[in-house]
Formats: structure tokens, sequence, C-alpha cells
């Protein structure tokens, strides 16, 4: 006979708690209990609750190995009963054998059901530590179960697989939003749209009556950012700003060479650049900078009302003045074939040919951040790390421990937005210059292009040459992160991986690295992607990419998204005119009218609204309330890891004081753990 201690942690969610009957079994290197019972007088695991029970074992068991939860229904109702189907949130539990310390074994699972959960104690361990047959057969069996549960399918030929899911209703709890996330999620897009519903606006065909009739309709929702982007949305250097800070700072390079489909002119830029110089020569000084929309060229462009949209495939030209002058625009050329048709827009143009120009290229910003950078490199990127995750590494493997805090919600996120946005007749659809068909069209183009590199920041800053450019906050803050990010890292790496033959030997990790490159990356061995690791430093790389594009990436091009385009004609979804081939055409009256109607700009802004705040239920980056590690070492390294992210949001909050627009969206606090919005 032997007494056995046992606590019990129910998680504080609504719901979390149940009024089902519990039992454990306890498995050793002897043998395993029958099911022991966990019952007081009354009510157990009520949500928040810690219980401590006594259990009697008839036989020694041994070395304990795992604990077998099993809940069932009670075999007579209880007061109140909520549900046929009572699920239960389990934090933890703690075992305290006769004779030795406590072990504690992590859960943070939700159990549906009747059914069972099997419970690891808490020491992280790669596939070969584990020497003992029963902890070998768990480790199997675990994953043979969630990769039937988590599945793969192609949503769109050529876009990376993602979750055999169709709708939210049949996501497992364990990947869904929680019930005061969810309500609050459609809390704040429901307020938006009724009050556009009531005011017309979402049924209104037609096109705006006035710059000022935008600016009223959408008064309502202002945060100071909106603000600054009114006040300042025709001006060069704001238009310039966003390519370093804006929603897609990621597309702008240094230009050593114009390209020869570019014919810009010493003439056309010496407004600009003033006397004493010369393209060639500020070429040759590196401070001429371009960005190339023209994965566009072709692109096939949507219908909305009935009528034909447009769509244009830019280049920009850019100067940056010598002393940390602000970065200003030189000249835009609206697709890539130069010609008569095909003018070169210049700062010294009319008026209203300029901010026409100007914003066709934030057009085209809005199609290639919200396909690409958005929705591919962080969306569509962090559901394969996610899915990968859950069908390759069980839950006692270090990496999982690791990585599981930055998956939160990913596959309902994703799974929702095949459900509303990037279906057919759903927001994209409906409402976007290039649509379903020119989104899936994109990103067949850019998965072609896409590398390693540009999913490794300090890889992707060199290449495109921009690591002096002053002003950069995108660039400087997360450089940071990325740095903190990766000493964390390799601090937890080191812990567990004590060789570079420690990670080769690793087959779970194998796995997972080959199933990302396989699914979602479609087996392209010219994207540079890893189909396996062999060193450490490899590893450490690695989980960082993976990391800092699950939070800080997903932060910087998904946060500000109502800030940057609440006010429409600074990044407008669809032009309704086709762009200009002459110059001297444009006026107020035209530059209106080739903006989006007034349905599709509200369809849109919508849904940037709801997407671009957490709806609650938040985890800032480094923020782990699971405890799934309980070793010494790793836990030391997670407060490092916290202490240096408090240190650099004390430094980007002292850099924002003197900052006209702060630059927020990389400050840790903002930063979720994951994609979950």
């Amino acid at each position: 006979m032997a007494e056995f201690r046992v606590r019990v942690s129910t998680g504080e969610a609504f719901g979390a708690g149940t009024w089902d009957e519990m039992s454990v079994v306890i498995v050793g290197t002897e043998g395993e209990t029958l099911p022991l019972p966990l019952d007081h007088f009354g009510k157990e695991f009520s949500a928040g609750a810690e219980e401590d029970f006594e259990v009697t074992c008839p036989q020694d068991v041994g070395r304990v190995l795992l604990l077998r939860l099993h809940k069932t229904p009670p075999a007579l109702p209880r007061p109140f009963w909520p549900l046929a189907s009572d699920a239960w949130f389990c934090r933890w539990v703690q075992l305290t054998p006769p004779r030795g310390a406590p072990l504690r074994f992590p859960c943070y699972q939700w159990l549906e059901d009747q059914g069972s959960l099997v419970l690891r104690e808490g020491t992280a361990k790669i596939s070969w530590e584990d020497r003992h047959p029963t902890l070998q057969q768990q480790r199997q069996e675990e994953l043979q179960a969630r990769r039937e549960m988590y599945s793969w399918k192609t949503y769109i030929p050529g876009w990376p697989r993602c979750l055999n899911e169709e709708t939210i209703k049949n996501l497992d709890l364990n990947i869904k939003y929680s019930l005061a996330k969810n309500i609050t999620f459609y809390l704040r897009g429901g307020s938006m749209l009724a009050h556009l519903k009531l005011k017309g606006l979402l049924d209104c065909k037609g096109l705006w009556k006035s710059l000022e009739e935008m600016r009223s309709v959408f008064s309502f929702r202002k945060t100071p950012a909106v603000e600054y982007v009114f006040e300042h949305w025709q001006e060069d250097a704001f238009f310039a700003y966003q390519f370093l800070n804006g929603l897609n700072p990621v597309l702008i390079r240094r230009c050593r060479h114009l390209p020869k489909n570019f014919p810009v002119t010493d003439a056309m830029v010496a407004p600009v650049l003033g006397p004493g110089t010369s393209l060639q020569a500020e070429l040759e000084k590196g401070s001429l900078f371009l960005v190339d929309h023209g994965i566009l060229s072709g692109i096939r462009t949507n219908v909305i009302n009935r009528r034909p949209q447009f769509s244009a495939a830019p280049m920009t030209l850019l100067y940056q003045r010598p002393g940390c002058g602000p970065l200003l625009p030189l000249a835009i050329q609206l697709s890539q074939t130069p010609g008569p048709d095909s003018p070169i827009f210049l700062p010294s143009d009319d008026k209203w040919d300029w901010l026409l120009a100007k914003t066709w290229v934030r057009n085209a910003e809005f199609s290639i951040h919200e396909a690409l950078t958005h929705l591919l490199q962080v969306h569509l990127v962090a559901e394969v790390f996610t899915l990968a995750t859950l069908r390759q590494l069980p839950h006692c493997h270090p990496l999982f421990k690791l990585l599981i805090p930055h998956t939160r919600y990913t596959l309902h996120i994703n799974t929702l937005a095949r459900e509303l946005l990037i279906a057919p007749r759903k927001v994209v659809d409906r409402s976007t210059g290039i649509g379903i068909e020119g989104f899936s069209e994109l990103i067949q183009r850019y998965m072609e292009q896409l590398n390693y590199s540009i999913l490794c920041l300090p890889e992707d800053i060199r290449a495109r040459g921009v690591e002096d450019i002053p002003g950069y906050y995108y660039r400087d803050d997360g450089m940071q992160i990325w740095g903190a990010v990766e000493c964390f890292v390799s601090e937890m790496i080191g812990i567990y991986y004590l060789s570079d033959e420690s990670v080769r030997d690793d087959s779970e990790l194998q796995a997972w690295v080959w199933e990302i490159f396989s699914e979602g990356f479609l087996g392209r061995e010219s994207s540079g992607v890893p189909s396996s690791l062999g060193t450490r430093e490899a590893l450490i790389q690695y989980v960082t990419m993976v990391i800092f594009t699950c939070s800080a990436k997903h932060s910087a091009v998904g946060t500000g998204q109502f800030d940057f385009s609440a006010w429409m004609p600074n990044l407008p979804p669809t032009m309704q005119l086709p762009p200009p081939t002459s110059k001297g055409q444009a006026s107020l009256e035209k530059f209106i009218a080739t903006l989006p109607p007034v349905n599709a700009t509200c369809d849109v802004i919508i849904a940037l609204w709801a997407l671009s705040k957490e709806p609650g239920d938040r985890r800032s980056l480094g923020t782990y309330p699971d405890e799934h590690f309980t070793e010494v070492a790793p836990c030391w390294s997670i407060a490092a890891f916290q202490s240096r992210l408090a240190q650099i949001s004390r430094d980007i909050q002292e850099r924002n004081q003197d900052l006209e627009l702060p630059y927020t969206y990389l400050d840790p606090p903002i930063i979720e753990n994951s994609v979950s919005i």
C-alpha cells in the first residue's frame, strides 16, 4: 500500500471547470494502478481551483513514468448541469510520492467529453533520452493521435498547405479562441459594421462625394496615428516614410544601378537633388533607393459593383538627403514598360498628377502587403510552423515547450480567414482590386521567389542594403527583438543540445524541419529553406526565425492596419479608373472617381479594424503563463529574456517621446506571442 498526494490545477478561463468525474492512473516502471478516483464531497475542478487529493495504490508501481487522467460524466445528474459535454481545462497535476520530491506534470490542455489525457513529468526530453519502452511508446502514440487530428490540405494550388478543416466550428478546443476572445472579436467588428450599416454606407455602391465626407464617416474611430495620417497623407516625406515604418516596411532596397525599364534622367530629378550632383553620383554614394512593385504586372483584376477594377505595377525612386534629412520620392513610373503611355511622374508635376501617381503606389502597397507580406509571409507561414509542431513534436520535447506559446490561436484565425476573408464572395473577393483570383496568382508567383533570407531579418536587411538608412525604426527595433530572441533561443538550445551531433540525431526535430520544408515551401530547394538541420548554430537561427515571424514580424505588419488605412486615400484597396497614360489630366474630381466606391471602402475598413488589435486574452512576447518548462535552467533563461525585452521596451518608449509619429508596433508589450488575429 502506498499513499500519494495528487494536486490538480484547473484553468481560470470561463468554462474551464467541470462537473464530470475524474480519476488518475499512475504508470511506473513496475506496472500501473487501476483508475484512482479524485473525489471530494461537493464540486471539484472549479475554474481557477487548486485541489489536493489523497489516493492509495494497492501495489508498488516503481519509479513513476507518467499519469493518465480519465474524465467521465457523473452517474447521476448534478445540480445546474450546464452542458451534455462538459469540457475541462487542466493546467497541471502534481504528484507527491510516499518518499521523494513532488513531480510536476504540465498539461495546459482541454479534455472534452468522456476521454483521457496522458501526462509526462515536466522535464523536457529529446527522443533518444527516453530509455524506457513505455515512454518511447507514449511519444509515438501521442504523435500518431495528433497527426490524425491535425492533417494537411491544399487550399489553393501553389500556396503553402494548411489545416484540413472547413470551419472553426470543427476545431478542437485546444486550438480554438477562448470564449472571452471570441466574444470580444465579434463585438469589435460588429460595432463598426452596425454603425456603417445604419448609415446606409455598406449598401452604397456609388462614389464618395468628397474627401470631407470620407473623413466624417470614420472620425468616430480615431487614433493618434489615424489623425496623423489624415494630416500628412499628401506630403512627400510621409509617403516615403511609410516604406520604412508603415504597413509594408520590407520592400525598400538601396539602388546602385537604375533598372533599364525605369529611364529617369538628371533633368527630371534636378529640382529635388539640387545643383552640383547627378543621378550617377547619388547612385555611387548610395543615397538612392527603389521600391519595385513589378510582381503586380499583368495580375488579374476584380469586378466590384459590376464595374471592372484596375491595378498598376509601379516603380518608385527615392532619395535620402544628406545630413539625415527626410527620405523623399524622386520619380514614379506606374508600369514596368516605359514609353509614351507610361510617363514618369515627378514632384514638380501638377499637384493632382503627382498625388494620383503616389496613390497608385499606395494601392500597389495595399495589394502586396495584404497578399504577400501579411497573409503569406506571416499568417500562412506561421500556420505551417504550427501544424508541423503539433504533428511532429511531442509535449515533452524541448522545442515543443519552447514553440507552443508562439502557435496559440493561429489555426483558429487562419481557418476563420478562409471562411470570412479569402473565400469566394467574401471581403477580399468582393471589395479589393485584385480579388481572390489576383491574391491567388500573386501568392503563386511569390512562392517562386520566397527564400530563407527574406524570413531572417538580419539577412534581409543586408540583402536590401538598408543597414544605415536613418529613421528606419522597423529595422532598428526589429534587430533588437531578433537579437533578444536569438540570445534566448541560443541559451535554450544549449541546455538540451550539447553538440551538433545531438541535433542531427534528433529524429523528431528532423521530421519537423522536413515537414515545414515540404508542406510549407512545397519542397522547393531553390528557396534555401532547410530540409534538415545539422548544427546547433543552424538550429538557433531557424528557431529564432520561427519565433520572430510568429510574433514581432506579425506585429510590425498587422497591428497598424487600421492606423494607415482608416483614411482610405492613403491605402486604397482598389482603383476604379485605369492608371493615367499622360500628364495634365488629373483633378480632384478624377481623383475621387478613381478611389474605391463607398461600400468597398467600408467593407475593407471593417475587416482591418477587427484585425488590427488583439481582442483581449493577449499574451505579449515573452509572457509564458503556461509553465511547460519545470527545470531551473530554462526558467532562468525565460526570466533573462523577459528582462532583455523590458529594456528594449524602455529604449523604444524613450525614443518615441521625441518622434512626431511614435513607432510602437515593435514595442515588446504590443507584440503578441503568436499570430492570433
